[in-house]
C-alpha cells in the first residue's frame, strides 16, 4: 500500500481534516508558534500569568504545534513540504527519547510506511486536542478554535483595534 502525505490509512491516524478540526486558524497558530518559539530560545519573556509549566511538556507541546502548522501550510498547496518532513521528525525524536509524552495509540517507532512522519503527527495532534492541549499555558486552552478563514472577534466589553 503506498502512502502519501494526504492519507494516513497505513496507522490509522486521522485525516488532516479530522486532526485538525479544532485547530486554530493558519495565522493565528502562526502567531502563537512563533510567540512560543522567542519564549522557548529567550527571545521573549513569558507574559503569561499562572502556574509554571513542565518544562518537557512545553517543549513538546511547541514542537507538535510546529509540526502540525508546517503539515497544514505544506496541505494548502505548494507549501513546505520539507519543512513539515523535517518538523515532523523532531518530534519524532523527541517522543523517542520521552514516550511518556506520547498521546496517540502507535509509537513513533511503529510508522514505518510514511517515513516523513506526517500522519505521526495528526495523530498526535488530534491526541493532544482530545486531551486539552497539555503543556499549553491557560489563556491558550481556553481559545476558541477557529476555522480557516474565520476572523477574530473582539470579547464583549473590548473595543476592536
Amino acid at each position: 500500500m503506498r502512502v502519501t502525505p494526504k492519507t494516513a490509512e497505513a496507522i490509522d491516524a486521522p485525516p488532516p481534516h479530522e486532526a485538525y478540526a479544532n485547530a486554530p486558524d493558519l495565522r493565528r497558530e502562526m502567531h502563537q508558534v512563533l510567540a512560543l518559539g522567542a519564549e522557548r530560545d529567550g527571545r521573549r519573556v513569558r507574559t503569561v500569568t499562572g502556574p509554571p509549566l513542565d518544562a518537557t511538556a512545553a517543549e513538546r507541546a511547541w514542537l507538535l504545534r510546529r509540526a502540525a502548522l508546517m503539515d497544514r501550510m505544506a496541505l494548502e498547496g505548494p507549501g513546505p513540504v520539507g519543512a513539515a518532513a523535517q518538523t515532523a521528525e523532531q518530534l519524532v525524536l523527541y517522543d523517542r527519547r520521552h514516550p511518556g509524552l506520547v498521546a496517540g495509540p502507535h509509537h513513533p517507532d511503529a510508522i514505518t510506511l510514511d517515513l516523513s512522519g506526517r500522519p505521526y503527527v495528526r495523530q498526535e495532534y488530534a491526541a493532544w486536542a482530545a486531551a486539552g492541549r497539555p503543556g499549553t499555558h491557560q489563556e491558550e486552552r481556553r481559545m476558541p478554535a477557529m476555522g480557516a478563514g474565520a476572523t477574530p472577534q473582539p470579547s464583549p466589553g473590548r473595543l476592536a483595534a
